[in-house]
């Protein structure tokens, strides 16, 4: 079969390129991807397919089916774009002021349309042993994200194993990284709302000085939390924002600090909010600023299933050699295919897109890109994966 998989992969991949590039150059945020939704909807009915869209209008669920209807392999992308710039200077950057897929949600799209493509093609040649559920996932980048929606509205009900690839601009194409266990980090944010009179810069010991307080907070309340979780494992609380204040000579009365919590392990996950409430409540004892925490929980580790995480290693190993296929580390980001890897046994692997000659940016990179030959290496693996028997 791996020879009917790479003849009918080499015969889209132009198409399937040019699918990418028209999603780089027109991406949309969570939940409006509603264009993405369209053009993905059509290229699939052109196939002979039956999509569907989920009920809140964006993202796109399709069944290739196979000879074996008691059997359902799913597979994932996310479509979603992020509230950035595209830098770039390829003639496919974003068209769309603001917005850009630097996370290669694009590609993640492509990949999987170009999988469909190749599953609905073995499934006339009477080649597909089961079911396949293409699963376009909307709202990504978003807490709690569109993957329960998916779960939600019965979607891996019946399925017995997922598979998903994500970009990783830190490893050459032609390269596939596995992990079995923790792939990627729960992932919470937490907003805190500090409070005082306020009062005036010269005569600061008559009033809460916030800003002391704020720096307090952002350099001890990282550790204070992580003492109180009590685990072996990665954890970290990291702020990105702080707002408080417009003058100089004005002690402000209100400060904000929003921040995210990670984790690689579930416990700790479980203990966070409580964890980092007391730990807040501690160190502020005494100083007189009132305090408020909206904690966020977002997502869970994602958790590569053994047996499925050897299925995909397999299959890694088939399209591009042993040596093509080495052990990732754990990622403290986080990823909403936690989710489904908890509803079902699922496996999430990482799909170098870097090439000689290309700047190595990271996720998330004003001008991150990729080499394109990538897109078929991903469509044959997740293909591959899918067909294996259980």
């Amino acid at each position: 079969m791996i020879d009917e998989i790479s003849d009918f992969t080499a015969r889209i991949s132009g198409e399937v390129i040019a699918f990418r590039r028209r999603l780089h150059s027109y991406p949309e945020l969570s939940r409006e991807e509603f264009a993405t939704t369209e053009a993905i909807v059509e290229r699939l009915l052109v196939a002979g397919l039956s999509p569907q869209v989920l009920a809140g209008g964006t993202g796109v669920v399709c069944d290739v089916s196979g000879k074996d209807a008691n059997r359902t392999v799913a597979l994932r992308a996310d479509i979603d774009a992020l509230a950035m710039s595209d830098l770039t200077d390829a003639p496919y950057q974003s068209r769309v002021p603001g917005v850009s897929h630097a996370c290669g949600h694009d590609v993640h799209t492509a990949v999987l349309l170009g999988a469909g493509l190749v599953l609905q093609e073995l499934a006339k040649r009477d080649l597909l042993e089961h079911r396949v559920r293409l699963i376009f996932e909307p709202a990504e980048e978003v807490m709690p994200g569109g993957a329960l929606d998916v779960i939600a509205q019965g979607w891996l009900d019946g399925v017995d194993g997922v598979f998903g690839l994500h970009c990783d601009p830190k490893i050459n194409v032609g390269t596939i990284g596995i992990r079995t266990g923790a792939m990627t980090a729960a992932a919470d944010t937490v907003e805190i709302t500090l409070t005082g009179p306020g009062g005036h810069t010269a005569r600061p010991e008559l009033t809460v000085d916030l800003l002391g307080v704020v720096g307090s907070v952002l350099s001890d309340l990282p550790t204070a939390v992580r003492v109180r979780v009590d685990t072996n494992e990665a954890f970290s609380l990291v702020f990105g924002s702080v707002q408080s204040g417009n003058a100089a000579n004005v002690i402000p009365a209100s400060a904000v600090l929003r921040g995210s919590v990670r984790t690689t392990d579930m416990t700790a996950w479980d203990t966070a909010e409580k964890a980092l409430t007391e730990a807040l409540a501690h160190l502020l004892e005494g100083t007189g600023a009132q305090w408020h925490v909206c904690y966020t929980r977002g997502v869970p580790p994602v958790i590569n299933a053994p047996d499925v995480t050897e299925i995909l290693r397999a299959a890694a190993e088939q399209i591009v050699g042993a040596s093509g296929v080495i052990d990732t580390p754990r990622s403290m980001g986080g990823d909403t295919f936690a989710w489904l890897a908890q509803a079902v046994p699922g496996s999430f692997a990482r799909l170098g897109t870097h090439s000689h000659g290309m700047v190595r940016h990271d996720l998330h990179a004003s001008t991150f890109d990729i080499d394109e030959s990538a897109i078929a290496i991903g469509v044959q693996t997740l293909v591959l994966a899918a067909c294996t028997p259980a």
